[in-house]
């Protein structure tokens, strides 16, 4: 592709030809790559696009190339009808250059003052000895739930599980999830995976962390979204973690925290020794 989208985003203005890119598409004279593609997927899911789903990606995917061979085409027939020769196209060209030169400048200037800053092992060491509560992985539970409406289906249900012990009951547990639960994780046999205390909601989080591993909860759990029927499958104690696991956080941090402060002082010498004048 040989022109910049403005509605995208800066950085494809960046972006070079590659001669070994893929072509996705040929849109009369010019080339969509696969490469150009998937840069605006990452930039527009902010870096997340590969944890998407397969089908959202592909979903993504057909409509990011269908805007651009529109693109594409809007762009002919503007240059077709004379647009790019107009006075308004070469102003409002001039003027968001302009803009984007700003902006970019910035951007690899600060790049280069963050790049410049460096954080040892000591520093990083010395951190972590004196915040010890900082890296403590908290306790977690692994649970399942069955989410009904009413606390008389929640008591039918819970009557029908409790008899039950060990594998009987969590495979009983996971089919009446399947079939009874009007929650999102009915799907996963009630999962919810492992969590720590205060992520869910309060009357939840008490019951579930009081319940030993194996069990049910012995009556309904009401919260805002209906009745719930516990099931905790394991449990993690709290530890603290290693150095080593979190060395790269705690200098990421810290460097992060050298960058703010060598910001506010560079702004702060710019302004003293820059000349500006307020017009009103």
């Amino acid at each position: 592709m040989k022109r910049y989208y403005a509605a995208l985003s800066m950085g494809l203005l960046l972006m070079g030809n590659s001669a070994s890119a893929a072509v996705i598409v040929r849109v009369n004279d010019d080339e969509i790559t696969k490469e150009e593609v998937n840069k605006v997927l990452l930039e527009g899911t902010q870096g997340h696009f590969d944890s998407l789903p397969t089908d959202k990606q592909n979903e993504l995917r057909h409509r990011i190339i269908e805007g651009m061979i529109a693109q594409e085409l809007v762009y002919d027939d503007a240059q077709k009808i004379g647009v790019l020769e107009s006075k308004e196209f070469k102003h409002e060209f001039d003027a968001l250059q302009s803009r984007l030169k700003l902006q970019l400048a910035a951007k690899l200037w600060e790049q280069e003052q963050f790049e410049a800053i460096k954080v040892d092992s000591k520093e990083a060491k010395s951190y972590y000895d004196t915040n010890p509560n900082e890296f403590i992985d908290k306790e977690k539970i692994h649970a399942r739930h069955i989410l009904v409406k009413s606390r008389v289906e929640a008591e039918s249900i819970i009557a029908v599980l409790k008899p039950l012990r060990g594998e009987k009951l969590k495979k009983e547990f996971i089919s009446q999830a399947s079939s009874q639960s009007i929650g999102p994780s009915a799907a996963r046999g009630g999962d919810l995976g492992y969590f720590s205390r205060g992520q869910m909601v309060p009357s939840f989080n008490d019951a579930a962390f009081s319940m030993r591993v194996g069990m049910i909860s012995s009556s309904p759990v009401q919260s805002q979204f209906g009745y719930h029927i516990i099931y905790v499958e394991d449990r993690k104690v709290a530890k603290k973690m290693g150095f080593e696991s979190v060395k790269i956080l705690i200098e990421e941090r810290l460097k992060m925290d050298k960058f703010k402060a060598i910001m506010e002082k560079k702004m702060a010498d710019l302004h003293a020794k820059a000349k500006i004048i307020y017009t009103k």
